[in-house]
């Protein structure tokens, strides 16, 4: 599997160094970095990162507004630093669907663990991504193959599990799924 890909976002340019030097350390692969919400944005669309480690407070735009716009247009995990625990930056990060919260100052004993977390927390996100759109896939099909099965019912004056049988035999004796021969079914 290709390593995950961070983009580093902080006003402040130590802290990113800093955290640079800490994901470099454990072999992490950081594609970029940023020093405000909108080259966050703008970065997060070019690299297409799987993490973004940013800080809440930065000047145009700050961490939450960027979050909000980057979760328009990416599935990437968002892990969020701040020097501030306020009950509303939690209220929003949550809405905002933030994967993790690390308040500063950093320590890598906190960050690698809360890294690795965001990053399997994508993995799973993405795989549950995967599986709904499978079942909205097969219901979809269902749905034509009913269709189909209601027009033989009526066509050939029989039941519904006769329909289905004819259906099945002749998927099987043309070798074609069942869904391309419900679609000819329903294009007659």
């Amino acid at each position: 599997m290709n390593q995950p890909k961070i983009l580093v976002v902080d006003d402040e340019p130590i802290t990113r160094l800093d955290i640079k030097e800490i994901l470099c350390e454990k072999n992490y692969h950081v594609v970029g970095e940023a020093r405000n919400g909108e080259e966050a944005i703008e970065r997060a669309y070019k690299l297409n990162p799987d993490l973004i480690i940013m800080d809440v407070k930065m000047p145009n735009v700050d961490g939450l507004k960027a979050s909000s716009v980057i979760r328009g247009f990416s599935s990437c995990s968002i892990l969020l630093l701040t020097a501030y625990s306020h009950d509303e930056i939690i209220q929003n990060a949550k809405e905002f669907g933030i994967n993790a919260f690390i308040l500063k100052p950093l320590k890598e004993r906190e960050l690698i663990p809360a890294v690795e977390i965001a990053l399997n927390q994508r993995i799973q996100e993405l795989q549950l991504h995967d599986r709904i759109g499978k079942l909205e896939s097969k219901i979809t099909e269902r749905k034509v193959i009913e269709k189909a099965k209601g027009i033989l019912m009526v066509k050939l004056d029989c039941t519904e599990e006769q329909a289905y049988r004819k259906m099945q035999r002749e998927s099987m004796e043309r070798h074609i799924p069942l869904i391309k021969l419900a679609e000819t079914i329903l294009s007659r």
